[in-house]
């Protein structure tokens, strides 16, 4: 079976979304990871701050490398956002995930993204279903 950093680089040469976000991996385990970004002007909204789809996005591809680290692919099947504080353009977001609890089937994970401050900007919950497909 892959190692989780051989599973999280499979998923990173095919992920154009995670590219184009240009998210860098940090650290990967099983069932858990930490990724980075830094925030540029094409990802700032109307009000002059980073769009919230941002740090969503962010967490997503965290929650997606974490639940799949273990070999089953996984997907997810509920998410929910907090945003905690604005994020603006030059913003570097470091977003960590955790696997809290994993069955056979559904694993739930938190992902906290920080600044460069080591501040909190958004709080993340997500639920996964697990495949019986491998990778």
């Amino acid at each position: 079976m892959p190692s989780p950093k051989e599973i999280v680089n499979t998923m990173m040469a095919t992920d154009l979304y995670s590219q184009w976000l240009g998210i860098s991996v940090l650290e990967v385990g099983a069932g858990n990871c930490k990724i980075k970004l830094t925030v540029r002007k094409e990802m700032i909204n109307g009000f002059g701050i980073a769009h919230g789809g941002i740090t969503y996005c962010l967490s997503d591809s965290a929650l997606a490398f974490a639940s799949n680290s273990h070999g089953p692919q996984a997907v997810s099947i509920e998410t929910s956002i907090s945003h905690t504080a604005k994020v603006m353009v030059g913003d570097i977001l470091t977003a960590e995930a955790k696997e809290l609890s994993r069955s056979k089937k559904i694993a739930f994970y938190e992902v906290v993204i920080k600044n460069q401050e080591h501040k909190i900007v958004s709080l993340f919950k997500g639920t996964v279903y697990i495949t019986e497909k491998n990778w």
